[in-house]
């Protein structure tokens, strides 16, 4: 997913920061949270998709 939306982030000026939930560093709260529903995108905090994501739809929301 990180490459599919990766320029998507660019076109909209948004940065795309990456957490994976299984780093031995990661804070074990969010394998909590998220645990089967990985890949995630958050936007402003918020949960937008999950294993899936429309380019248009994303688009749109992070030009909001």
């Amino acid at each position: 997913m990180r490459t599919q939306i990766t320029p998507i982030v660019a076109a909209a000026g948004a940065e795309l920061e990456v957490i994976d939930i299984d780093d031995p560093g990661s804070d074990p709260s969010l394998r909590v949270e998220f645990g089967d529903r990985v890949p995630v995108v958050l936007v402003d905090e918020e949960e937008f998709a999950c294993w899936e994501v429309d380019n248009d739809e994303l688009l749109a929301e992070l030009q909001r």
